[in-house]
């Protein structure tokens, strides 16, 4: 080997190893070179089985990316959601890997590390899109929601608002299921919807722009993977995971593929208390 090959050699050796050892591996991942997870391959488009019988999905895609940053094999445990914080209190799995919302009753439980946000947003026909570009041009439109819904309630809120500033409320229209606000926007029976940030970004994508997410979001909550209360190993190896992934734009790469960009973070946090999720 050339002098000049084994000088480039040696630098990039270096780099690699300097990006590792940014990341705090825990010893259960070093001593068994595995990150395990558990994951439900039942909620598309963050993880399902794709038509080749494959996990697939935005989470199954980051885990894979933060299994190669930490140069270890990706062990996919399948363990339905409900199932997957008992999981973590009995030792089975050190990280589930899904999009929990981060709640209080959780809190209690196990620690979150975000790598989402989730809000919701205005979802409209494409040629109204600039008629909606913030929370008071919603006033007096006719707006659909699924009842019981984060929107459901969004859209009570943001009615208020409307009220305070002397405007005309929300006309909220309520139904049973998310297609039928869909369909309702589609046939002109309402000027919007209201969905999660996330499903609707998603759905933009899918439907090739039969409906388009309108400028603004709302009541944003952060989204993360759990780890065992108190397990700080765990959740410094995956806050800093996420945060190289992030700065070397695999992160983005992967949000962007399915249409999730609007549930982006440019920083993950660790989240053990309430009073640290609106930070």
């Amino acid at each position: 080997m050339k002098a000049t090959h084994l000088g480039i050699f040696v630098a990039l050796a270096l780099a690699q190893n300097a990006i590792g050892a940014e990341i705090p591996v825990t010893e259960s991942v070093k001593s068994s070179g595995t990150l395990t997870i558990a994951n439900g391959l039942d909620y598309a488009p963050f993880e399902f089985v794709d038509a080749n019988g494959q996990p697939a999905g935005l989470d199954v895609d980051l885990a894979h990316e933060a299994a190669k940053l930490i140069t270890a094999k990706l062990d996919l445990q399948r363990i339905p959601f409900a199932s997957q914080i008992p999981s973590l209190a009995a030792g089975r799995v050190k990280v589930a890997w899904a999009t929990f919302t981060v709640k209080e009753d959780r809190l209690k439980q196990v620690d979150f590390v975000t790598f989402l946000q989730s809000g919701t947003v205005a979802m409209v026909l494409p040629d109204k899109k600039d008629s909606i570009s913030d929370a008071k041009s919603l006033c007096g439109k006719r707006v659909a929601v699924q009842t019981g819904s984060a929107a459901d309630f969004t859209a009570d809120k943001l009615s208020e608002d409307c009220a305070k500033s002397n405007l005309p409320k929300i006309d909220k229209v309520i139904y049973p299921e998310q297609k039928d606000t869909t369909q309702a926007v589609l046939t002109g029976r309402a000027d919007a919807r209201f969905d999660d940030s996330t499903a609707a970004g998603y759905y933009e994508q899918t439907s090739k722009g039969k409906l388009v997410v309108a400028p603004g979001i709302y009541d944003v909550l952060p989204l993360g993977v759990a780890v065992q209360k108190g397990d700080k190993a765990s959740a410094e190896m995956m806050q800093a995971i996420f945060q190289e992934l992030i700065a070397n734009g695999k992160y983005k790469t992967v949000l962007d593929k399915y249409g999730m960009s609007l549930a982006a973070v440019k920083k993950s946090r660790i989240i053990t208390s309430v009073d640290q999720i609106a930070e």
